[in-house]
C-alpha cells in the first residue's frame, strides 16, 4: 500500500527494487488492493510481475470504492455486478489471467455477505480467482461466508498495539481452518521506533488523520514504543524485528504482511523470520506492553471494521 499511497511520496524505482530484493530473499506473497492509489498499486505490481508471475502468490482486494476525482471520498460496495467488474479491472492492471487470493476489503452493509461471496465463488468457477478471502469481518460474518464457499484467509489488523481486535476472529478462523493474515503488524510503522514526533509525517501522510498519532495519544503511545525498544535490546533485536517476530510466532496459520517501501527495512523484516520466541516470551512481551491510546481508525470509519 505504502509504495503508491497513504504514506507520503512514492518512488517507483525504489519500490520495484524492493519487490525484486524481496523475491530474491524468498518473499513470494504480495498483497495489494484496487483502492491503493486508487489503482496505481496494482499497476506497479503488475509491472513487476512480468516474467515472474509463476514465482509469486498475488492477493488483491475489492470493495472500498474511491472517487477518482476526489480519492478522499469513499464508499463500500459488495454487489455481485461490482465484484465481477472489480476483478476484471484488477486482472487488467496486474497483467495476469488469475488472482491467487481475492479478498472482500470491507463488508457492504447493504449487501448480504452470501450474495457477495456467491459472486466471488463465481470468479473461482470462471478460473479468474483461486482462493477467497475476507478482511475485517466478525466471526459470525465469516461463518456465514464460509457456508457459501470455503474462505481461505481472513485479513485483520493485528500487532502489539492492536491485539484486542483480532481475538474473536482468530478463534473462529482456527475453528474453521481459515488462515489468518495480520496487516499493519508494525503498527503502521510506529512500533519501529523511527517515528518520534507528529512532524515526522509528511503533509500527505494518512497517519496524520489517525487518532493514535494525534496529540496526547501520540505522546502516550511513545511509552509503548519505549517498552518494545527495551524488550528488543535485551534480545539483540531491532524494535521492528521484535514486534514482527511476536506476530509471526503466534502460529503456523499466521502469515503477516509488513509493508515497506525500502530495501533496508525489508531486510530487517525478513530477518524477523529467524527469531524464535517461546510461549513464555510471547506472554511476557504481551503483558509488558502498555494499553494503546486512541482508536485505530478515525471514528467516522470505525464502523467499517469487524463487521
Amino acid at each position: 500500500m505504502g509504495m503508491t499511497d497513504f504514506y507520503g511520496a512514492r518512488d517507483d524505482a525504489e519500490s520495484l527494487r524492493t519487490l525484486e530484493r524481496g523475491l530474491d530473499m524468498g518473499v513470494n506473497f504480495f498483497d495489494t488492493a484496487d483502492m491503493y492509489g486508487p489503482h496505481t498499486n496494482e499497476e506497479l505490481l503488475g509491472k513487476f510481475l512480468q516474467g515472474r508471475r509463476r514465482q509469486v502468490v498475488v492477493a488483491t482486494k475489492f470493495g472500498i470504492v474511491r472517487d477518482l476525482q476526489n480519492p478522499m471520498k469513499r464508499s463500500i460496495c459488495g454487489k455481485p455486478a461490482y465484484v465481477q467488474a472489480s476483478c476484471e479491472g484488477s486482472l487488467q492492471r496486474l497483467q495476469t489471467d488469475h488472482i491467487d487470493l481475492y479478498y472482500q476489503h470491507r463488508v457492504d452493509p447493504d449487501t448480504a455477505i452470501e450474495e457477495t461471496v456467491g459472486a466471488m465463488a463465481a470468479l473461482v468457477q470462471q478460473g479468474k480467482v483461486r482462493f477467497l478471502g475476507l478482511s475485517e469481518v466478525s466471526g459470525e460474518t465469516l461463518r456465514r461466508a464460509h457456508r457459501v464457499h470455503p474462505i481461505a484467509a481472513v485479513q485483520s489488523e493485528f500487532s502489539l498495539w492492536s491485539q484486542e481486535s483480532a481475538e474473536e476472529i482468530l478463534k473462529v478462523c482456527r475453528e474453521l481452518g481459515v488462515g489468518f493474515v495480520p496487516y499493519s503488524p508494525l503498527g503502521r510503522g510506529f512500533l519501529t521506533g523511527e517515528i518520534q514526533k507528529f512532524e515526522d509525517f509528511t503533509a500527505n501522510d494518512y497517519r496524520r488523520l489517525s487518532p493514535r498519532f494525534q496529540g496526547e495519544n501520540f505522546q502516550k503511545n511513545l511509552a509503548l514504543v519505549a517498552v518494545i525498544q527495551d524488550l528488543a535490546k535485551a534480545r539483540n533485536l531491532t524494535p521492528a524485528q521484535l514486534a514482527l517476530a511476536w506476530v509471526i510466532n503466534q502460529g503456523e496459520d499466521v502469515v503477516a504482511i509488513p509493508g515497506t517501501k525500502r530495501r533496508k527495512y525489508l531486510e530487517q523484516n525478513v530477518a524477523a523470520l529467524d527469531v524464535q520466541l517461546s510461549k513464555n516470551d510471547l506472554e511476557e512481551i504481551s503483558k509488558a506492553i502498555p494499553q494503546v491510546s486512541g482508536l485505530r481508525y478515525p471514528e467516522s470509519i470505525m464502523h467499517q471494521v469487524n463487521r
